[in-house]
């Protein structure tokens, strides 16, 4: 399972802002950058750093593969950050689908990659009908990041650090 390769891969794009999208239409996610209304999440990359966008779901895992496992949308990476992204448009109970779809998605990555050149991972649960940061559980961050390496963030908005 390669979570790298080419033919699910977009960009670089180094765009102040862009969107991410999921037409929840049994198509892949993808990038928007010109029509901020179809984004279910806004990516905030105020360094301009050049971003590579990576179709998870219905791409580096098809739906055949792995019926049983979860996964997540998309994921975003440069030399040193790796976000992992689930998108949702859901009124109700999400969080909890979100969650083990990362999950799950990040021990697919683990048992493919070495991920040690990464020194920014998180995993991003971002809902287009609750935009506004949820409140995560302390115990939960602290769990998920010593589970998994990965910050734990809720919210509609992929915040990208500089390098």
């Amino acid at each position: 399972m390669d979570f790298f390769k080419p033919d699910c891969q977009s960009g670089p794009f180094n765009q102040a802002q862009f969107g991410l999208c999921d037409d929840q239409n049994a198509t892949r996610a993808y990038v928007d950058t010109a029509t901020p209304e179809k984004w279910v999440a806004t990516v905030d990359n105020p360094s301009r750093r050049a971003v590579t966008f990576t179709a998870i779901d219905k791409c580096v895992i098809q739906d055949g593969d792995e019926p049983e496992r979860g996964r997540c949308d998309c994921m975003l990476t440069t030399d040193d950050l790796l976000y992992l992204v689930e998108l949702k448009d859901e009124k109700r109970n999400w969080m909890p689908h979100a969650l083990e779809q990362l999950e799950s998605t990040i021990r697919f990555l683990r048992d493919h990659h070495d991920l040690t050149g990464f020194r920014h991972k998180k995993a991003f649960a971002c809902n287009k009908r609750h935009k506004a940061f949820a409140t995560i559980d302390n115990e939960l961050q602290r769990r998920f990041f010593r589970d998994y390496g990965f910050r734990l963030d809720v919210q509609a908005t992929v915040l990208l650090v500089s390098s």
